[in-house]
């Protein structure tokens, strides 16, 4: 009995080795099984950051905008006062006075400006203090080239009345002008001028500003 059971123990053996390289053929013919593939490992929790500082982190620095260039100009300079006119103070005239002059033959005179005039002073330049002097001038014929010289008068006002006669005259800019009774003219001073010719009995009221003023001959 006990032989029986060895040989059975030791025929299963056999049979156990017989399949032993089948089984480990069929494994090595067997298709692997496909690999799973590998979970990626989920990368570790960053901690919460505020979003204040996740802001400030991320914005990118600001730059301060470049203030344009600012020209320094110079004010403008203020203009120039002009300077008050400073007014002159009339001189105070003297005092004048009063005066009254009546015809006499004796009070023509030979000592006046012309040597072919006489001339009656009617007081007015005494009166005046020098302000103006009047006379009546009488010329006396012929008329000679000596009375044709061409002459000016540095004067303020000069004015000349025919009383009697006629008188022709030459002014620079105006030509040749008859005076005859109760013409009246103004010479502006200083303009150039000469007695052409004059009647026998011509006499002029002649006022002049100031008393005192010179003649010249051209």
């Amino acid at each position: 009995m006990a032989k029986a059971v060895s040989k059975r123990k030791s025929a299963g053996k056999k049979a156990a080795g017989r399949t032993a390289p089948r089984k480990a053929a069929a494994k090595s013919t067997a298709k692997p099984a496909a690999a799973k593939p590998a979970t990626a490992k989920a990368p570790p929790k960053k901690k919460a950051v505020p979003a204040a500082s996740v802001q400030r982190k991320a914005a990118p620095p600001r730059r301060r905008a470049a203030k344009p260039a600012v020209r320094r100009t110079r004010p403008a300079a203020a203009p120039k006062r002009k300077a008050a006119a400073v007014r002159k103070q009339p001189t105070r005239a003297a005092p004048q006075r009063f005066t009254v002059s009546h015809l006499k033959e004796a009070d023509f005179k030979t000592e006046g400006l012309r040597p072919y005039a006489q001339y009656r002073d009617l007081g007015i330049a005494i009166a005046t203090a020098g302000l103006c002097q009047a006379h009546v001038i009488r010329l006396v014929p012929p008329c000679t080239d000596e009375v044709r010289k061409r002459h000016i008068h540095t004067v303020d006002l000069q004015l000349v009345y025919v009383l009697k006669g006629w008188v022709k005259n030459e002014f620079e800019g105006h030509g040749e002008q008859m005076m005859s009774q109760g013409s009246c003219w103004v010479q502006p001073p200083g303009i150039p001028h000469t007695v052409l010719d004059y009647s026998a009995d011509c006499e002029l009221l002649e006022i002049v500003v100031p008393a005192d003023f010179k003649t010249a001959e051209l």
